[in-house]
């Protein structure tokens, strides 16, 4: 029990003289300065005060949309008119679709100590499902057909991993990943009503 009061008073002990140092140093000012100017900018400019935020979190906000605007949404197309009409797979994945889905490898290090690279990025992409299927019924779209148009992505690139401290070294190395991606979309049915194939 006096071993727990011992380290109670050196902890209150500890407390009162940090307050007592901080009071007569320049700390006060230096913070009172700071909070002073962030609350006069956020009273002109009709904002809130200035808040420190990661990069991460603004970074990943920015992910979110991204996925979400391009690739998150299933386009539902209209009927292909006419017997003859050409249905096949015209919209191959892009470039940057293709590198989001690579696994990232490359971030994670510290700068100047641990770094990767990919240098001469080249990418081929072959359609390997290209096929429409039977007119179904779907909740919240109706009758649709599915198209399935699926690519396999290969990825040849440099991998380069680099290190300045403590001991300076670079690795190249010829590298290449395969991705699988995905493009199905609906189509509606054509006919009269939408009910063409039931």
């Amino acid at each position: 029990m006096s071993g727990l009061r011992n380290q109670l008073k050196r902890t209150a002990l500890l407390l009162t003289l940090s307050l007592v140092a901080i009071s007569s140093s320049g700390c006060k000012l230096l913070a009172y300065g700071v909070f002073g100017v962030s609350e006069n900018l956020s009273k002109f400019w009709l904002t809130t005060p200035l808040i420190p935020v990661s990069p991460y979190w603004s970074q990943l906000i920015e992910d979110t949309y991204i996925e979400e605007e391009r690739y998150g949404r299933a386009p539902i197309l209209d009927p292909v008119e006419g017997e003859n009409a050409p249905l096949f797979c015209m919209d191959s994945p892009y470039p940057a679709e293709v590198m989001r889905a690579l696994p990232d490898d490359t971030g994670g290090g510290m700068p100047f100590v641990a770094e990767t690279t990919r240098n001469n990025v080249r990418i081929v992409t072959e359609n390997i499902v290209d096929k429409i299927e039977d007119c179904r019924f779907f909740p919240m779209v109706g009758p649709a057909r599915v198209h399935k148009c699926h690519y396999k992505c290969t990825v040849y690139f440099d991998k380069v991993i680099r290190s300045d401290w403590p001991i300076p070294f670079s690795h190249a190395d010829q590298t290449q990943e395969v991705v699988y991606i995905d493009h199905d979309h609906l189509i509606r049915c054509a006919g009269p009503g939408g009910t063409e194939g039931f």
